[in-house]
């Protein structure tokens, strides 16, 4: 994992590691984010799972929903860290973003992604 701030990616599926996947390829940028599924893990499981990805560190997690196992999961095991932002409706503008500024305190760079992956949403 390189230096800065961490990203980690919840998601439903296989869609966590194609958002990562996609992120890099779009980015350059690689090992800035982590992907977890929720595949194959009941609710403890998946704590584990991003307690494990997150690695105590200072980091962002981005959740596909707004509600669900996922979002449960990280509420319950990260909700008290100071060091650990939480945003959901996670898309690919917001985490191309992102990995061009984990320089950024957790919060900051919440804000920011989220900012990002709002205003990409758009209908031409």
């Amino acid at each position: 994992m390189s230096d800065g701030l961490r990203g980690v990616v919840v998601c439903h599926g296989k869609l966590a590691q194609g958002l990562v996947e996609a992120t890099e390829s779009i980015s350059g940028v690689t090992g800035a984010l982590v992907p977890v599924s929720n595949t194959d893990c009941d609710r403890q499981l998946l704590e584990e799972r991003v307690a494990e990805a997150v690695g105590g560190r200072p980091s962002v997690v981005f959740v596909d929903l707004a509600s669900g196992s996922c979002l449960f999961a990280v509420l319950k095991r990260l909700r008290t860290l100071e060091s650990v932002r939480v945003v959901t409706g996670v898309n690919l503008a917001m985490l191309v973003d992102f990995v061009f500024h984990r320089d950024l305190a957790p919060e900051a760079a919440a804000e920011r992604a989220a900012a990002a992956g709002t205003k990409a949403i758009r209908i031409p």
